[in-house]
């Protein structure tokens, strides 16, 4: 007898698509429940919801000697990129920041916005940074005193090496800075194995709560040495963190019901299995699509290997009777809202394998994209032949 697979999660609310991004996507029908009371932002009730989530989150991470902790900040992801750039890298230091795609690119946009100084390796679309790239940049440049690198590139869907790149910072006594924004709480990311002077990501990636905060684990130590180094005052961690630990409050109003939803979204994280067993469904998500997909005849922008379980981007057909506007829209109505592109040489979608979606979600995303093909008269899934020729060579 065949195993029968997981039973397939809840379905969203009637009437309510798939979000097939990499955030906000699908909530629990208990995380939007969540937010149906209100909560006043001084009350003690708060104060302890806060004072949970920080602590959930440093626990989530790996901490066991109480040297690190969590500083929430109110507004979407790249606030909290922002302020964790502004508050650790001081007005005298300089990043080399590592790019392959567009949300490394928007890191270095930040520091030319924040008047750091900076230096930027690109890699495109198609490859990762490699830690003996950066090792050759620390060692050509004794100014740099801070690494930005992006866990998960979801404009590509590029895992990148954290790992390596990690080893290779802290053996020449630089400071690691982490874009873990679509990664942390299903990739792994422990602080006793992977050494970082800061760890950024959100609310609505893969705790799977909705968006209104992101946050910062940190040391302590590196939190208290960063006290003067921010240029805003909304998004000065330090300031926010010597805030919470004297008060239990957020310095300015905070998102009380996205704190419910959150701390609710963490409790069905904790029941799945934590990060482990996250990232088990949403590898098999990643599979499912990407094997239905392919059978279709729709190619990856990635080779296997960098493929990430968090989003994958597939090329546009290069059949003239595809336009990805049509696709979506035929996609959406079937009950799947995928996202478009982000890439600067190639025409290419998305396709997100995070929120509440099992691998039965899947198989029914892969048919419906062959349905919206077949309604579209699009014979083939095939991309351009230049843009199966520039995967190539980048690979050799």
């Amino acid at each position: 007898m065949t195993p029968r697979g997981p039973d397939p999660l809840p379905a969203p609310d009637q009437g309510e698509p798939y979000l097939l991004t990499p955030g906000p996507l699908t909530t629990a029908r208990s995380t939007k429940a969540a937010m149906l009371r209100d909560w006043g932002s001084w009350d003690a009730d708060f104060r302890a919801m806060t004072a949970r989530l920080r602590g959930a989150l440093v626990a989530l991470a790996g901490d066991r000697d109480g040297a690190f902790t969590c500083v929430p900040v109110q507004g979407s992801g790249s606030f909290a990129v922002e302020a964790m750039l502004g508050t650790f890298v001081p007005r005298d230091g300089k990043a080399l920041v590592l790019a392959n795609g567009a949300y490394g690119l928007r890191a270095a946009e930040t520091m030319r916005y924040l008047g750091r100084a900076f230096t930027l390796i690109d890699k495109g679309d198609y490859l990762p940074p490699r830690g003996e790239e950066v090792a050759a940049a620390l060692d050509a440049d004794p100014a740099i005193t801070h690494v930005v690198a992006i866990h998960c590139e979801t404009s590509s869907g590029i895992l990148n090496p954290i790992e390596e790149i990690a080893r290779a910072v802290a053996a020449r006594g630089r400071k690691l800075l982490i874009d873990s924004m679509s990664a942390f709480g299903a990739l792994p990311l422990d602080v006793n194995e992977i050494p970082f002077e800061a760890m950024v990501s959100s609310a609505n990636k893969c705790i799977e709560g909705v968006p209104g905060f992101g946050f910062v684990i940190a040391p302590k130590a590196a939190l208290a040495a960063a006290a003067g180094n921010s240029h805003s005052l909304a998004l000065d961690l330090h300031a926010q963190w010597a805030y919470m630990e004297k008060t239990g409050q957020w310095r300015f109003t905070p998102p009380t019901h996205v704190v419910a939803a959150f701390l609710e979204a963490l409790r069905l994280h904790e029941a799945e299995g934590g990060a482990a067993g996250r990232l088990a469904r949403y590898t098999r998500n990643r599979d499912v699509l990407v094997a239905g997909m392919r059978e279709i005849g729709f190619e990856t922008l990635l080779q296997d290997r960098w493929l990430s379980p968090i989003i994958v981007t597939f090329f546009c057909p290069a059949d003239p009777a595809f336009r990805f506007d049509r696709f979506y829209d035929l996609m959406k109505a079937r009950g799947f809202v995928i996202y478009p592109g982000k890439l600067t040489v190639v025409d290419s979608f998305r396709i997100g394998c995070i929120g509440q979606l099992d691998e039965h979600v899947m198989r029914r995303v892969v048919a419906a994209a062959r349905e919206a093909l077949a309604e579209m008269g699009v014979a083939s899934a095939a991309p351009p032949a230049a843009a199966l020729a520039e995967r190539a060579r980048l690979a050799a």
